[in-house]
């Protein structure tokens, strides 16, 4: 069995402006309902327990925090890409959104009502997770048919008589056949695992799909088909994604909105296509500049970070990011900054003297500064943490485009490295 295709996007969604690249990303919705899925400052501390040294030496209790404060939303509808490097926090987040692992402090609402901490089977049907490795993450010793049957079952999401054609019509939504039924997940290649995996997922037609490194545990030719899935089921079946990654550039042609994380917190919130022309925070910008790209010059070295990150035992004061920071001052060391909202570019890519520059994608008209900074507050909302984002002057890296839109690893579809973005589909090695 080979890898499907899926449907290529349309020509709306295909390309945005001059930047040549494919886009699965669709409108996201503006009609302001509650956000679907809401944690308000949550936390997770680990205790570990003491050793006989410790007691002899009467030292206290050691925490591990995982997340500190967390505040994010998951809008209806909309793909929200979680970013940052190992160790930030991320799947941390991702279970305690999903249920299977319960929060320190803090709250979470689903719909505008808040979820309780033990989470009865409704509730724990609405939001699914689906895991890094499909390797690890299905029973190899029931087949996907009888996987599929208990799910529908236990939810009483059809009845008996139907089940079968019911896991039938899941398995054409990502892509597989009818005789994948009866056939076991070792059977199966790595992206039609991951395929089987996200079925189980939709099964129970939830309405939030959280989605931790679906694509990091597959081949680079694969990734690109499953992302295209993602996208599908988005415009399909309504769903509301979360989509956890480490990786900038799988993320920046299908989510609508990007948070990246640092530490146990979030740095910084926007809009895909405003965060990639405009980061606020340097380590956005630093991860931005960590894509590979191929061309004439390489850009990675514009912000390049030394050392590793902070261990979650000792976290700095003030600014977490500033032991790596090549930008920072006394105020980082001692200040700890919370997000707020900051004037948005709105897409525009700002020129040396200031003024937006020509070759806007978005074909809109240069914004007032009233204009711009009353935007701040909207839907699209550019927030960040660094209190040195307006103030580094001329040497501030973040006054330049993130990404040249005559970059050749955005305009040219041959040096392209991120398979999502217009690389074309791949077959993948049938069943065993």
């Amino acid at each position: 069995m080979t890898e499907p295709s899926s449907t290529e996007p349309s020509s709306t969604e295909a390309t945005s402006g001059g930047t040549g690249a494919t886009a699965l990303r669709d409108r996201r919705p503006t009609d302001g309902a509650a956000p679907v899925l809401q944690a308000i400052g949550v936390t997770k501390r680990y205790q570990l327990p003491t050793t006989v040294i410790d007691r002899v030496r009467k030292a206290g209790r050691t925490a591990l925090t995982a997340l500190d404060g967390v505040d994010l939303e998951l809008r209806k509808g909309e793909i929200l890409a979680l970013v940052g490097e190992s160790g930030s926090g991320k799947s941390t987040l991702a279970k305690i959104l999903v249920g299977s692992v319960p929060a320190s402090t803090g709250s979470l609402d689903a719909d505008g009502s808040p979820v309780p901490a033990r989470r009865d089977r409704e509730a724990a049907r609405r939001i699914q997770m689906v895991f890094q490795d499909p390797y690890s993450s299905l029973n190899p010793r029931i087949s996907v048919g009888s996987m599929l049957r208990e799910l529908l079952l236990l939810h009483k999401i059809v009845p008996r008589n139907e089940v079968r054609a019911e896991s039938i019509r899941i398995l054409n939504l990502v892509g597989l056949e009818e005789d994948a039924l009866d056939a076991y997940p070792s059977q199966f290649s790595g992206g039609q695992r991951q395929r089987i995996a996200i079925a189980r997922a939709i099964a129970v037609r939830p309405e939030v799909l959280i989605a931790d490194e679906p694509v990091s545990a597959l081949d680079v030719s694969v990734q690109a088909t499953i992302l295209e899935l993602f996208a599908e089921l988005r415009r399909t079946l309504g769903l509301s994604i979360l989509f956890v990654a480490h990786n900038l550039a799988v993320v920046q042609h299908l989510s609508d909105r990007v948070a990246v994380m640092y530490l146990g917190r979030i740095v910084e919130v926007a809009d895909t296509e405003e965060l990639f022309r405009n980061p606020r925070h340097p380590y956005t910008r630093a991860l931005i500049d960590s894509i590979p790209r191929m061309g004439a010059e390489s850009v990675n070295a514009r912000l390049a970070l030394q050392g590793d990150p902070p261990s979650p035992f000792d976290i700095p004061t003030g600014c977490r990011f500033h032991p790596r920071c090549p930008y920072a001052v006394d105020a980082c060391r001692s200040t700890d900054p919370s997000l707020a909202a900051v004037p948005l570019v709105l897409g525009r890519r700002p020129s040396p003297d200031g003024q937006p520059s020509a070759g806007d994608r978005t074909g809109g008209t240069a914004a007032s500064a009233s204009s711009v900074a009353t935007s701040a507050l909207g839907p699209g909302a550019h927030v960040a943490a660094c209190i040195r984002s307006d103030e580094l002057g001329d040497v501030d890296p973040l006054r330049e485009p993130a990404i040249e839109l005559d970059d050749p690893a955005l305009t040219h579809e041959d040096v392209l490295l991120d398979p999502a973005a217009g690389a074309p589909h791949h077959q993948e090695e049938g069943r065993a």
